[in-house]
């Protein structure tokens, strides 16, 4: 089940970033995690796999699984994966506040089409939120939701989690998401809802995400004061 080696895999990363096993150490032996978790060596294994491919874990032929990780000097967000800001938030524990600034239905122009990739006369929920960590404005997240996949969003659900209520309670499969990250000039409105002092650019992440069915369900522009984050992805080298 993913609720059991996925469990498993946040208590290891729980404990690897809490400095139980430091940087350059080595995990306990399979076994012993098996006995430690009452699980199978197969449900071990699924969650070693997912903490290598977030850079928490290295595995060494003969020798175990050695740590990787080491805490990073900015709040780090990952690239590779398909995490959303709530989940972040309790990872790197940022104990950070959402203000939404807007909710509506709008219609994709072609202009909207174009830049997103939703139709022409799509109807979207348009939703704006201000990130806050430690009283800072720091993030504006500008999301567009295709309204016929992900009905019924609310601004306490634009509060707390989008993506938690589209899986959990409408069922919906958030399969892959593309992304690509630049740095942009600061808006009007940039200057307007975030805390930018005399910084002139951000750093944008612009995201396309797909269902299951490949239906595109969601474009969002993630606008970052650039002096507070830093973007992460891990990589393995695939051998020919």
């Amino acid at each position: 089940m993913k609720a059991r080696y996925d469990a498993i895999y946040r208590e290891i990363r729980d404990s690897i970033e809490q400095g139980v096993y430091p940087y350059q150490s080595f995990l306990p032996s399979e076994a012993e995690l098996t006995a430690a978790f009452s699980c199978s060596h197969n449900t071990i294994r699924r969650a070693l796999g997912v903490l290598r491919e977030q850079g928490y874990v290295q595995p060494v032929h003969g020798k175990g699984v050695r740590v990787i990780y080491q805490e990073p000097e900015r709040t780090t967000f990952t690239v590779g994966g398909i995490e959303s800001f709530h989940e972040a938030d309790e990872r790197i524990h940022l104990h950070a506040q959402t203000e939404v600034v807007t909710l509506e239905q709008v219609i994709a122009t072609e202009k909207t089409a174009f830049r997103t990739g939703f139709e022409v006369g799509c109807e979207l929920t348009l939703v704006k939120r201000v990130r806050r960590i430690n009283g800072e404005a720091l993030i504006l997240d500008r999301n567009l939701f295709r309204t016929s996949s992900v009905p019924g969003i609310t601004r306490e659900v634009a509060r707390t989690s989008i993506y938690a209520y589209a899986e959990k309670n409408l069922g919906v499969t958030i399969a892959t998401s593309k992304r690509a990250i630049t740095v942009e000039r600061a808006t009007g409105e940039d200057r307007t809802l975030l805390d930018l002092g005399d910084i002139d650019y951000l750093a944008v992440v612009t995201s396309q995400t797909f269902d299951s069915q490949g239906i595109l369900i969601e474009c969002t522009q993630s606008r970052h004061r650039p002096d507070h984050f830093c973007f992460r992805d891990t990589a393995v080298r695939q051998r020919l």
